[in-house]
């Protein structure tokens, strides 16, 4: 694998390590209790999106390379299934739902956000060949492969964790309010 030269090195070099930064960062955010509305949802996706504009141009097809998606994708999904299902949830005095990473919800994000920066910078000094013969001998084809397949693998990570908590969030609050009826007066006893 080479790095490209000029400007098709955009997306390359510390705009990823900053891009990843930033992802982990996001750990930070989540690990202080917040309340699970729209905006605590849409933050992650939108930093991921972001991340897959600059970086996922196609989704190679050709050899192995689904295998390879489909491989990094479930990596991502379980990392983020963990990660939801390891995220603490509470009702709020105002009976919205809260949510809070704990130190596996957190350690999951930074595993997937960490697996994929040493693969880069193992790709770009030195393991470049290593990774080529990999591929070569397993049918993927190229740089392009392996960076949809990462790609991916972040956004099922993202979108998993968030489904989990989303939905586990909702069974925290009743969907309908339920209303106290007062008892009568002289009924019973």
């Amino acid at each position: 694998m080479t790095r490209p030269a000029g400007p098709a090195r955009h997306a390359g070099g510390m705009n990823i390590y900053l891009i990843n930064a930033l992802l982990v960062l996001l750990v930070v955010r989540q690990i202080r209790e917040h309340q699970l509305d729209l905006r605590a949802l849409a933050v992650p996706v939108l930093a991921v999106g972001a991340a897959a504009v600059m970086f996922l141009h196609s989704v190679p097809g050709g050899g192995s390379d689904i295998a390879l998606d489909l491989l990094c994708l479930s990596a991502g999904a379980a990392l983020g299934a963990v990660g939801g299902l390891a995220t603490h949830l509470r009702v709020g005095a105002d009976g919205r739902p809260l949510g809070r990473a704990g130190v596996l919800a957190a350690s999951m994000w930074i595993a997937g956000v960490g697996a994929r920066m040493v693969f880069y910078f193992a790709a770009t000094h030195g393991a470049g060949p290593a990774i080529a013969r990999f591929s070569v001998a397993h049918h993927i084809t190229g740089p392009g492969a392996w960076t949809a397949a990462l790609v991916m693998m972040a956004l099922a990570d993202v979108l998993t964790r968030l489904a989990v908590v989303y939905l586990r969030g909702r069974r925290l609050t009743p969907s309908t309010p339920v209303l106290a009826v007062p008892a009568q007066a002289g009924a019973g006893a």
